[in-house]
C-alpha cells in the first residue's frame, strides 16, 4: 500500500507522536510505501520514512494547507490523519479515501479533555449549553465551539481508529457512526528491556508537568502515602518551578534513549490524571519495563490496567495505592503485542481502501 500520513509535526515529545513514530516504522518494516507531511519540524528527531514539510498542517485554527501536490507527486492509495486539527487539512482528507487516528479530545470536546471548569469529570457529550459551562469568555467561547463543529463534521465523514474503547465511546456519543471507528490500542517501541536502573530508587511520574496530567495530585499522593522515596518528574511544563521548591526532582524532558533506565529504576509510576486520559501509553511502557503504575480510573486506563483503581480525584486512596504497589513486580498486559495490532490496522486499511 502507498500512505500518505498527515501529523501537525515530527517530534518524539509526546505519546501521540510517539505512537505516530512507532507505527511509521513498523509499515517500513512490513513492505509499504509510506510517506509523511509534517507542518513543522521540531529537529528532536530523525523521520523513520521520507517526509515532506507542508506549512499548515501545524495550525489549531482553519488555516490555508497545499496538500494537492503532495498528493500528484505521491499517488497514495489511502490517508491516514494523525495530531492535525486545521478543519481545512481534515476536510481535505475527508475528500478522500482516509482515516484518522483520533489521539485526544479536541474532535468532541471544546474545554479541557472531558474535565470540566468546575473541576468534576464530563460525562455529557458535546453540546453549547454543556459545554458554555466551561469558559468565563464567551466570545471566546462561540469561537472554539465553532471551531470544535468543524473538526467533527469532517471526522464524521472519515473512518476513524482510537486507541481505547473509552474514546470511541465518546465519538459515538459525539454523533460518529459506530460502525465507522476501529479501536487499535497503541504497541510499545524504543525501550530498552534490558536496561538497568541509572539510579537509587525512586517513585517516578512521566509527562507534561500540567494540572490536567495530575502533577499537583501525584505530589500529594506521595506525601500522604509515606514511602520512603524520592518524587522524581520526568517532563516539563509550566508547574515545574512549583513542584521543585517541594524538594521534588524534576529532570525535564526525558528522551527514550533513557527514559528505560528510568523506568527500571522507578519502583512505581504514578498517573493521576485529570482530564479523561484517551489511553496513557506512558502506563503501559512502564509495565513493559516491570514498574508497577498507580493510577486512579480516567479515561481508558482501565482497559490496560484493570478494574480495581482507585476512584478519580480521591487523592488518599491513590497513596494507599502507592503505598502497597512500590516494589511489586508485575507483568505487561496481554494485547498489545506489535505484530497483531499492525495486522489490525493494514486489515482497516484495506477495508477503507475499498470502501
Amino acid at each position: 500500500m502507498r500512505i500518505l500520513h498527515l501529523t501537525d509535526r515530527l517530534t518524539d515529545r509526546g505519546g501521540a507522536h510517539w505512537h505516530l513514530l512507532g507505527v511509521l516504522r513498523a509499515l517500513q518494516d512490513r513492505g509499504h510505501d509510506v510517506l509523511l507531511a509534517a507542518g513543522v519540524d521540531d529537529h528532536h528527531v530523525d523521520p523513520p520514512c521520507p517526509m515532506t514539510l507542508v506549512a499548515g498542517l501545524e495550525k489549531r485554527t482553519r488555516s490555508h494547507v497545499r496538500l494537492d501536490d503532495v498528493e500528484a507527486g505521491f499517488a497514495p492509495d489511502l490517508v491516514h490523519v494523525h495530531t492535525v486539527v486545521n478543519p481545512t487539512a481534515l476536510e481535505w482528507a475527508a475528500d478522500r479515501p482516509s482515516l484518522v487516528t483520533v489521539q485526544d479530545h479536541r474532535p468532541f470536546c471544546p474545554a479541557r479533555g472531558k474535565w470540566t471548569l468546575g473541576g468534576e469529570v464530563c460525562r455529557r457529550a458535546m453540546n453549547r449549553e454543556a459545554c458554555a459551562a466551561c469558559f468565563d469568555d464567551a466570545e471566546y467561547f462561540s469561537d472554539i465551539y465553532a471551531l470544535t463543529e468543524e473538526r467533527l463534521a469532517a471526522l464524521c465523514r472519515m473512518r476513524a481508529i482510537t486507541l481505547s474503547r473509552y474514546m470511541k465511546d465518546e465519538l459515538v456519543a459525539a454523533g460518529v457512526p459506530e460502525d465507522r471507528v476501529e479501536v487499535v490500542p497503541p504497541f510499545v517501541h524504543g525501550l530498552d528491556e534490558s536496561a538497568t536502573s541509572d539510579g537509587p530508587p525512586c517513585v517516578l511520574f512521566a509527562g507534561r508537568l500540567v494540572e490536567s496530567k495530575g502533577a499537583r495530585d501525584a505530589l500529594l499522593a506521595w506525601r500522604l502515602s509515606d514511602v520512603s522515596l524520592p518524587l522524581v518528574f520526568a517532563g516539563t511544563g509550566p508547574l515545574r518551578a512549583e513542584l521543585e521548591a517541594t524538594g521534588a526532582t524534576a529532570l525535564g524532558w526525558v528522551s527514550h534513549d533513557r527514559l528505560s533506565a528510568l523506568y527500571r529504576r522507578a519502583k512505581a509510576l504514578l498517573m493521576p490524571s485529570r482530564w479523561q486520559e484517551p489511553f496513557g501509553i506512558a502506563g503501559l511502557e512502564a509495565l513493559t519495563m516491570g514498574t508497577p503504575v498507580v493510577a486512579w480510573e480516567s479515561g481508558g486506563i482501565r482497559e490496560w490496567l484493570g478494574d480495581n483503581l482507585p476512584p478519580w480525584g480521591d487523592v488518599p486512596a491513590l497513596a494507599r495505592a502507592l503505598k502497597d504497589a512500590v516494589g511489586v513486580r508485575v507483568e505487561p498486559p496481554a494485547g498489545f503485542d506489535r505484530g497483531a495490532l499492525m495486522a489490525r490496522l493494514e486489515e482497516y486499511y484495506a477495508r477503507v481502501i475499498g470502501s
